[in-house]
């Protein structure tokens, strides 16, 4: 259906369930307008299926269970304000359903159209339910700025899987569909829950407490529609800032997010990814110039975009074996090194200061993330991207399956990205930006003293300034975990030889241009004059003799036909 047709007069009555799932808000959400305009009684529901995560391994930790709530208490508020509620409901959702379309006399079902494999299977079984109960489904695409499976189906039933080709198509289809209107008093003014129903404890809200969970930290982020359109208009009142915005120029190690900071709002669907990217429209429409995709604001929003289409059409996408576009990499299992890595004690400050970040707020800066996700695979830990993903989600606010794995197997170089030359340093990396620390010191105050020469490197600091500073290195804070500028000539090494043996899935994410030159094109997030990304210097004469000392030693796989991680 069309937002067009969402704004024709309805006459049907019905007793609609709206299901909300992402789109967490009022504001272009096409299927909520949907029920209000075609219902007599419309019961907002939320379902919260523990046992369906438990059984698709979907990980959410504290910071994004809160962030969660205060969203659902912000829909609730909005609907209690026009004599609705939100009916936060436990258990199975297809029990819930098969109950209530019964229970409460339902004849429609409005929702959102999702796109994860896991979602779509539970859809199904819902509508098959709807169906048996003689109750009509009606969804529309809201959580993404275009139809995915119309764009697959116009590429011939494949995703292109470069974000080249990706603009190609695009370009065919034009702008996004505009955003729905927002759902106001006069479209609640003819719908109701019956008075039994609204007062129904059985259908509170749901607490951290109840999920046993608590948060050890402030957030900087509170959930829900009302404070995401508020980041919204501040952003864009700051019109210079949003024309000349290029994301790869934002700071890393900044204590306050130096890009938008709306991606959590986003992700679930608290925001809309079409208002915002026509209201950049309008913005790009009065400048005389402003940046462009794919680093510009709307080329963030294009990015989640490609991730989304690559996710629907790629079987196994979140995982290596069986992933046709992912090269199958013997990476190295070692859980004390993915502990360390998980809980900020490397021995290298940037990185532990990234992670701590990343325990305590549920979000850091892409930069820090590809800090981070670079040291634990390609990099320096050589663990897979896997394990990185699964933290990732749970630790998030921002977590999204489709753009979570597509940045860790770019980040990994397993897929998307074939600059794998380019190792971000886990020492020149944030001491580019941040030269004096603040970044650290803040998120690790172990090592708040230590003056600025010695930092990021507390392990070359003499022994009188570490007693000065009241951190002995080795006792209050690690030694580094590896030998960077070793492991990662290594890990180089082993990259080139991979891919050579599986040149054919590399080509799968290349561009064609790409393939013709030398010198491929970087990825938006990079560049090619950074001092703190290694490259292939002195790699001839340092890499194979390391290489097979370290085998030797049982550090890396001895051989390329080690048994691949499931």
């Amino acid at each position: 259906m069309t937002n067009k047709e969402v704004s024709m007069e309805v006459r049907e009555q019905h007793n609609t369930i709206h299901w909300f799932r992402k789109g967490l808000r009022f504001h272009d959400n096409p299927s909520l307008l949907h029920a209000l305009r075609t219902s007599r009684h419309v019961y907002p529901v939320f379902v919260m299926d523990l046992d369906f995560m438990k059984d698709f391994k979907i990980r959410s930790g504290a910071n994004q269970w809160r962030f969660v709530i205060e969203c659902l208490q912000d829909l609730d508020s909005r609907l209690r304000a026009y004599g609705l509620r939100l009916f936060v409901a436990r258990g199975n959702a297809e029990a819930f359903f098969a109950e209530h379309f019964r229970k409460w006399n339902i004849t429609q079902l409005t929702h959102d159209v999702e796109t994860e494999h896991y979602h779509r299977f539970r859809d199904a079984a819902v509508r098959k339910i709807a169906v048996d109960e003689g109750v009509e489904v009606v969804n529309y695409v809201a959580h993404t700025l275009y139809n995915i499976d119309k764009i697959i189906e116009y590429n011939g039933g494949t995703a292109p899987l470069t974000y080249r080709q990706f603009q190609k198509v695009l370009k065919d289809f034009g702008a996004p569909p505009q955003a729905s209107e927002t759902a106001t008093a006069e479209h609640f003014a003819s719908c109701s829950v019956p008075l039994e129903a609204l007062r129904d404890e059985r259908y509170n809200m749901v607490t951290l407490e109840e999920l046993g969970m608590r948060c050890e930290h402030p957030s900087k982020f509170v959930g829900g529609e009302t404070e995401g359109l508020r980041r919204v208009e501040k952003h864009l009142q700051n019109q210079g800032w949003v024309t000349q915005f290029e994301k790869p120029k934002t700071a890393p190690t900044s204590l306050l997010p130096s890009t938008t900071g709306l991606s959590p709002y986003f992700s679930f669907g608290c925001l809309s990814v079409r208002h915002f990217y026509h209201r950049l429209d309008k913005i790009y429409a009065k400048a005389k110039n402003h940046s462009l995709p794919p680093v510009s604001l709307q080329g963030q929003l294009l990015w989640r975009e490609f991730f989304y289409v690559a996710a629907a059409q790629t079987p196994n996408f979140v995982v290596m074996a069986g992933n046709p576009i992912c090269l199958q990499i013997p990476w190295y299992e070692n859980r004390e090194h993915l502990r360390r890595w998980r809980n900020a004690e490397t021995g290298f400050p940037w990185i532990d200061a990234i992670m701590s970040q990343l325990q305590q707020e549920g979000w850091v800066h892409h930069l820090a993330r590809h800090a981070v996700a670079c040291f634990l695979t390609r990099g320096d830990l050589w663990i897979s991207w896997e394990e990185g993903q699964k933290v990732f989600e749970e630790l998030l606010l921002d977590a999204d399956y489709s753009v979570n794995a597509g940045n860790w197997m770019w980040l990994s170089g397993s897929a998307f990205y074939h600059q794998y030359t380019r190792i971000f340093c886990p020492v020149r990396f944030g001491k580019r930006t941040d030269p004096d620390g603040t970044f650290i010191r803040a998120y690790l105050p172990v090592l708040k003293d230590f003056p600025a020469q010695y930092i990021y490197e507390p392990w070359k600091a003499p022994l009188d300034v570490q007693e000065a500073a009241g951190c002995i290195v080795g006792m209050d804070y690690p030694f580094p975990m590896v030998d960077h500028e070793i492991v990662s000539q290594q890990n180089l090494e082993l990259m080139r030889e991979i891919r050579e043996q599986q040149r054919q899935i590399t080509l799968l994410t290349l561009d064609l241009a790409d393939r013709l030159t030398t010198r491929l094109s970087l990825s938006p997030q990079s560049s090619p004059n950074d001092p703190s990304i290694n490259t292939q210097r002195e790699e001839t004469m340092r890499a194979a003799p390391v290489l097979r000392e370290a085998a030797g030693r049982g550090n890396v796989p001895s051989t390329l036909t080690t048994t691949m991680r499931s």
